[in-house]
């Protein structure tokens, strides 16, 4: 079929469902379907940007339409057709959903012209950390929630409503991990300058010492390279990214789902690094560790008491990561020297062995938190009908 033929047969589709209606309204299961790969798009559109994203930052001076960023742009006016569409018809969402992705979406989008005035009044922002970037993991935190929790009480029972709740989580594992890639990158752009390589070009390198005002030297280099404490990466994984791991468990309901949502976003992860590296762009540790620490939120579902599941499970996954941590360091240190061509490499951003019992506490209380929130919001796999809330079976 030719591509006019397809838009104007696509266009008959679609016009009838045009029609305004509160959140919640029966969507039919081909609308349903079409409605949610358009958010796996505009998730696969961001992603791809924002894999990309942090390399090109340790390598060049900003710019405001660079790849990556215009990438994730095409992933956001998605996004945004896609709130749009929500908002006026009804299709597709609970009243809960549409907020959630309503609240996100606006967040992004103040988030975006924020951004560039803060890089417009103080030059380069040198940490994924600061306050307009955080804005902007924010909005995306509460887009995906909206999108997970629309999917979630939609879609049909069956393998493919699994599948797709995984992806969904991928995403937002993704997100949420985002900042804590300035470390990883970090880490390894140090290693190269003890190694007499500069990954970063001139004119990034002098912009970031001017801003700090000194010479370019390893103080700069490690300044920029890692510009937060140690003991955040560590924690952050801990009680972030595993938090997002037994959500993910709770409400995917499956054996091993926690391990899955993991190892899809670090085989992710895995597949970018050597296109970066032929690119002659910065590497990054990667982050297997979240693997190990899911493996054991897996393993404490084997609890079925809420409280008990969080408080072993909070033991052993700080115990798991922390150890990964350690071995990580030194094995794939050695596997990124062989690779690199350097030398003295490490494995993993720097490790506090002493901050583990603030990762392990902090984990507990996230965990109770989200085990409370799922029993409150009916979010367990099990707590769903047989069949979904808003799906009908006949087309309008």
């Amino acid at each position: 079929m030719k591509p006019r033929m397809m838009v104007k047969s696509a266009a008959q589709w679609a016009l009838p469902y045009w029609t305004r209606g509160p959140a919640g309204r029966e969507t039919p299961q081909d609308l349903f379907k079409v409605l949610y790969l358009g958010w796996l798009v505009a998730f696969t559109l961001k992603v791809l940007g924002s894999a990309w994203d942090v390399s090109w930052h340790f390598k060049w001076l900003r710019d405001d339409l660079a790849p990556p960023h215009l990438l994730n742009s095409a992933g956001t006016a998605l996004a945004l057709a896609l709130t749009i569409i929500h908002g006026y018809t009804g299709y597709g969402v609970d009243k809960a959903a549409l907020r959630l992705i309503q609240w996100g979406t606006g967040i992004f989008l103040v988030a975006v012209p924020l951004d560039l005035i803060n890089h417009r009044i103080n030059g380069l922002d040198i940490t994924s950390w600061s306050p307009s970037h955080i804005m902007l993991y924010v909005g995306t935190f509460f887009m995906i929630a909206g999108v997970i929790r629309g999917w979630f009480v939609g879609a049909l029972p069956g393998r493919q409503r699994t599948i797709v709740l995984g992806a969904f989580f991928a995403f937002f594992l993704e997100n949420v991990h985002f900042p804590a890639q300035h470390q990883e990158y970090g880490i390894l752009s140090i290693g190269a300058w003890d190694n007499h390589r500069v990954y970063a070009e001139d004119m990034l390198l002098n912009f970031a010492a001017d801003q700090m005002g000194r010479p370019v030297d390893r103080v700069m280099m490690v300044n920029f390279s890692l510009p937060v404490p140690d003991f955040l990466y560590p924690v952050y994984v801990v009680i972030a990214g595993m938090a997002v791991l037994a959500v993910a468990r709770i409400m995917i309901g499956k054996v091993g789902s926690a391990t899955a949502v993991a190892a899809a976003y670090v085989a992710f992860r895995t597949l970018v690094w050597p296109l970066l590296v032929v690119g002659d762009f910065p590497p990054s540790a990667l982050p297997f560790v979240l693997i190990a620490g899911a493996v054991c939120v897996d393993l404490a579902f084997v609890l079925r008491a809420p409280v008990p599941r969080a408080v072993v499970g909070s033991v052993l996954v700080t115990a798991a990561v922390y150890g990964a941590l350690t071995v990580q360091s030194g094995v794939l240190g050695s596997l990124y020297s062989t690779i690199l061509g350097q030398t003295n490499l490490y494995g993993t951003p720097p490790l506090v062995p002493s901050s583990a019992i603030w990762a392990g506490i902090g984990l507990l209380v996230a965990w109770l938190t989200c085990e409370w929130l799922a029993g409150r919001w009916n979010l367990r796999a099990a707590d769903q009908p047989i069949e979904a809330r808003v799906i009908a079976t006949a087309a309008p």
